[in-house]
């Protein structure tokens, strides 16, 4: 226990301080835009991250990855707020927050399993785009002045790491580059002109909401598409942080601590959250591999906001938008092209439409669930096929069967079934299928009942035992006909 406490806290602290310390000023932005998308006040954006991101720190599953307030969580709750109030988006938080929390103890992380590789290189890919575009409007079409910070701040992110690795570039350019500005004056936006910040510690709240059911009505479809989208993230983000680390982390303690951060966020008026990737990327690529990169991101970004606010809102926009331009950059899997040309058209086709679904609806868990659905369809599809063979042995027919039978493979089958055959015996050789449901169950069962009409005798051979139980137990065949 005490060694797993120091591998998950206490691993090379200084590089893990210094990878939080960026961090936190990555979230400031970001939680001030989720805010406005949202229609609250900047500080519940800010809230929300200082304390998603400490409680994850603490009880979350996945160490080094970043969880705050999101966009996808935002864009869910527009309506919410904007119908009923911020009251209401505290309420529905604290539920989205019990739903994940009931969804990590039925163990939903297991679903991981279920979600193909070419879904994940979608998931990704569009991830990249994403992170991508959100930057533009913080580079195009302001000033020269924007173009120059960004410029060189791709410059210090690109070039420093190859020479010097003790303090993340990101922190360099950051401070650099707002020192600069500090002196100089130049005519760029800054983390201000995206709002407000409110110098004042979060405090403990009750939802001012009617505690009836008609508000559990108007709450609980929010709280569980928040809950939903939620988790598919984090639990898509901490899968990719587990590549990038080459460490396993548990997907369902990370649905749980999901879970009490949001509730958590909720009574400290804080909107809904969950894993962000673009954060989670720049803390590990600036050396991050423990909670305490999570915890000091969390604490870091609340200090800079009560204490350090006056200088935190002057820092420029245009650096923290280079930063996020190299994480998508880097965050891309190039080798999708690749992947493209050689994997299964199938398989391509599910990636690129993994990622135009994406982009298309600016959800994440929306083009993730349609990618699996569409990657389910294709299995099943492929899979489908059944081969009948049909010997003639004289008295004598033999019809041997190879694949997998089950609802959709039904008509395959049956469509190669020779039925018109009269005074023989009928054997069905099993011995290459299996059985899989009630419906081959049903078609077996026909295939005799046809058979005998025509005066046959019916033998069902060589059905594996899983096949012959569900047969026995579903089916209209008698010990006669099994053999």
């Amino acid at each position: 226990m005490v060694k797993k406490l120091k591998s998950e806290w206490l691993n090379q602290p200084g590089k893990n301080i210094l990878a939080g310390i960026v961090v936190a000023l990555a979230l400031i932005p970001e939680a001030i835009a989720f805010s406005i998308i949202a229609g609250v006040d900047p500080m519940v954006g800010l809230y929300a991250a200082f304390i998603i991101a400490t409680v994850t720190a603490i009880v979350g599953g996945r160490p080094a990855m970043i969880s705050g307030a999101a966009g996808a969580v935002a864009l869910l709750v527009t309506p919410l707020v904007k119908e009923h109030g911020v009251e209401y988006l505290f309420a529905a938080t604290i539920l989205m927050g019990f739903i994940q929390l009931i969804l990590g103890l039925l163990k939903v992380g297991h679903l991981m399993k279920y979600i193909p590789r070419s879904v994940m290189i979608g998931f990704v890919n569009a991830l990249a785009i994403m992170i991508f575009m959100s930057q533009i409007e913080h580079i195009f079409g302001i000033s020269i002045s924007t173009y120059i910070y960004v410029i060189i701040t791709l410059l210090i992110v690109y070039i420093i790491p190859r020479f010097f690795k003790a303090i993340p570039a990101p922190l360099i350019a950051i401070v650099a580059l707002t020192a600069f500005y500090l002196y100089t004056g130049s005519n760029v936006k800054t983390v201000g002109d995206l709002g407000s910040i409110k110098q004042t510690l979060p405090h403990f709240l009750f939802p001012n909401v009617p505690y009836n059911l008609e508000t559990l009505q108007i709450i609980f479809p929010y709280s569980l598409s928040m809950a939903i989208v939620g988790l598919v993230e984090s639990l898509l983000t901490a899968k990719i942080v587990d590549d990038a680390t080459d460490t396993y982390s548990s997907k369902n303690k990370e649905s749980r601590g999901q879970g009490i951060a949001n509730v958590i966020t909720g009574f400290f008026g804080g909107m809904g959250g969950c894993a962000m990737i673009g954060q989670s990327v720049i803390n590990v690529k600036s050396g991050a591999n423990s909670r305490l990169s999570t915890f000091t991101a969390g604490v870091v970004l609340m200090f800079m906001i009560i204490v350090l606010g006056g200088i935190v809102i002057q820092i420029p926009m245009p650096i923290l938008a280079g930063i996020m331009v190299m994480v998508s950059i880097g965050t891309v899997d190039w080798n999708s092209f690749k992947y493209i040309k050689k994997a299964p058209k199938t398989d391509a086709f599910v990636m690129i439409l993994t990622v135009f679904i994406v982009l298309m609806t600016h959800n994440l868990a929306i083009g993730v669930i349609v990618g699996v659905i569409f990657s389910a369809l294709f299995f099943v599809t492929k899979i489908s096929n059944v081969e009948v063979i049909h010997k003639d042995l004289g008295e004598t027919k033999l019809f041997s069967f190879r694949g997998q039978i089950f609802f959709v493979s039904i008509n395959s089958m049956m469509n190669q079934m020779n039925l018109n055959i009269e005074n023989s015996i009928i054997e069905l050789n099993f011995d290459q299928a299996h059985l899989w449901d009630d419906s081959a169950v049903d078609a077996i069962d026909t295939i005799t009942r046809k058979f005998e009409e025509k005066n046959n005798i019916v033998y069902v051979k060589k059905l594996n035992k899983y096949s012959r139980k569900i047969v026995s137990e579903l089916g209209q065949l008698n010990d006669k006909h099994l053999i």
